[in-house]
């Protein structure tokens, strides 16, 4: 990030999304961790033959290998995604704009200017006020607010992000080719009306 910053911006935070989200992976590590387990002594007991004598003691390192191979898949196909998922994801508020950004291999950036924000809104469910979390809603006078949901700590980040709207400088603008030191000149093509071509 630190070279993705405009001249004299500072990064103020820097954080994931609230890894509730893992609970169910981490449950379902627990649980079929027991069950292979379990399976597994249960082979090596000679329960299959117990049920079906066709199954005899040579099938025991085949049917220990099913087992591990279908806990692997499970693991692997449930819980691997949702943990990259999160670790990729980051969201990083700066002196002057929010960004956050998803994704490892396919990676979706959004960056909303904090000179644009005219309101900032937390909407939490039961869950999140419980884990002090909660969805952040950037008003930026567009029809559709920016959402950046399950941000840990909801209420300190909004007050940093409050505070960072603050020290912004009067009249700050951060469009591409617009002014940053706080003087009403604009290019003549952004003027009101665009470009003349007469």
């Amino acid at each position: 990030m630190r070279k993705e910053l405009f001249p004299g911006e500072q990064v103020i935070v820097t954080t994931r999304p609230q890894p509730r989200t893992l609970i169910g992976p981490a449950l379902l590590l627990i649980v079929i961790a027991a069950l292979t387990a379990y399976a597994c002594a249960w082979i090596t007991k000679g329960g299959p033959g117990k049920l079906l004598p066709l199954v005899t003691a040579e099938w025991t390192p085949w049917l220990t290998g099913a087992c591990m191979v279908v806990a692997a898949w499970a693991v692997l196909s449930y819980g691997l995604p949702r943990l990259v998922a999160w670790q990729g994801s980051r969201y990083i508020l700066t002196s002057r704009r929010l960004v956050a950004r998803n994704g490892m291999l396919r990676r979706r950036d959004q960056q909303v200017p904090l000179v644009a924000v005219r309101n900032v809104f937390v909407d939490q469910s039961l869950l999140q006020r419980s884990l002090r979390s909660g969805n952040i809603s950037l008003d930026t006078g567009y029809p559709a607010n920016t959402v950046i949901p399950d941000v840990p700590e909801v209420m300190t980040f909004r007050r940093f992000i409050l505070e960072a709207m603050e020290e912004l400088p009067e009249g700050e603008v951060m469009n591409d080719g617009g002014t940053e030191d706080g003087s009403d000149e604009w290019p003549w093509e952004m003027r009101e009306g665009g470009r003349d071509d007469r």
